[in-house]
């Protein structure tokens, strides 16, 4: 399978954080979405496009809390959605074109991991109905203005964890398999690679280019549904229950995890390339599937991407399925 997965050596690494990718980006007079953006690497991430001019717009499901979150950091407007209720999308996409605006930044950051079997109203499981499928709604509805504005970047946070799990399209939703936490995570993880991959194809004659990544591990709320317990005996946190911050083992702190992201949004280094898979705030290399299995507590050996996760004709399935599943097309 012929790959775009070469590193750049940005110049970058897993220490590097979202202040230093930033600096020396202009954004002024340029828009961006940040889905999870008054929670976890999604904070830092607004932070961080705020901080070089750009107007942010976050989504969030308690307005109120959201405002509490982001108090203080200029340039940022906050509008209701729930990525697990279509309805909320497209209302909250139809309130942002209402405004006229084109879109030059879009960030898929929010998302969940690890929790119970959810189905949501239409019988998805919650993993892939967050993740993957309200993205990709609110993508389709934002299209035309990340289409009119003249370049654009769709930046989908994914993560390691997609090592857990292909997409099963013969049973997404667990309805014949046994539900697993992890496997429900994985899967959604590893559609958010392939979504970048096949927008970015099929976006790019418009101007829009797409890229995937792993931000490190880094303690956020999305570990909710973890024990402190368990966080404690794989190593995520010390025995005070403090985050360790190791960036030679991928344990980075917010700040840290949210690098990749922002540089994927704003690299110049990446002007005409795009759906690749990102790590450390450069293009990860191609696993061959012969490298030591990353542990728990060898989470620096979780470097690279699946060959699965990037392969163009799953890609284009997991589109066509998307679209069926959500009754709508999209490009």
């Amino acid at each position: 399978m012929s790959t775009q997965q070469t590193p750049l050596h940005s110049g970058f690494t897993a220490a590097s954080t979202a202040a230093d990718v930033i600096a020396g980006i202009d954004l002024s007079g340029k828009t961006a979405l940040v889905t999870g953006g008054a929670s976890g690497l999604g904070v830092e991430t607004v932070r961080a496009l705020a901080s070089a001019g750009a107007a942010v717009v976050v989504p969030a499901r308690d307005i109120a809390r959201a405002a509490a979150t982001l108090e203080g950091i200029d340039g940022v407007e906050i509008g209701q959605m729930d990525l697990l209720d279509p309805v909320s999308i497209d209302a909250f996409a139809g309130d942002f074109a209402a405004t006229g605006r084109p879109l030059q930044i879009l960030v898929d950051s929010a998302g969940i991991m690890g929790g119970p079997l959810v189905r949501d109203a239409r019988g998805c499981e919650s993993h892939f109905a967050t993740n993957h499928l309200g993205h990709f709604q609110l993508a389709a509805r934002v299209w035309p203005a990340l289409a009119a504005a003249g370049g654009a970047r769709v930046v989908s946070v994914s993560s390691w964890g997609h090592r857990y799990s292909t997409v099963h399209f013969d049973d997404i939703n667990f309805e014949q398999r046994e539900y697993v936490p992890l496997e429900g995570y994985g899967q959604s993880k590893t559609a958010n690679v392939l979504f970048a991959v096949e927008l970015d194809r099929r976006g790019r004659e418009h101007g829009v280019r797409a890229f995937a990544l792993h931000p490190g591990s880094a303690y956020t709320p999305l570990a909710k549904h973890t024990s402190d317990e368990e966080l404690r005996r794989i190593g995520v946190l010390d025995q005070n229950g403090q985050p360790i911050v190791d960036p030679s083992r991928n344990l980075k702190s917010v700040a840290q995890g949210a690098a990749t992201s922002v540089w994927c949004a704003t690299s110049p280094k990446l002007d005409g390339l795009g759906g690749v898979y990102c790590e450390n705030s450069d293009i990860a290399p191609l696993r061959s599937g012969d490298e030591p299995a990353p542990t728990d507590r060898n989470p620096s050996l979780a470097q690279g991407v699946m060959p699965y996760a990037v392969d163009p004709e799953t890609a284009a399935r997991l589109w066509s399925v998307s679209e069926e599943m959500l009754d709508l097309t999209f490009l």
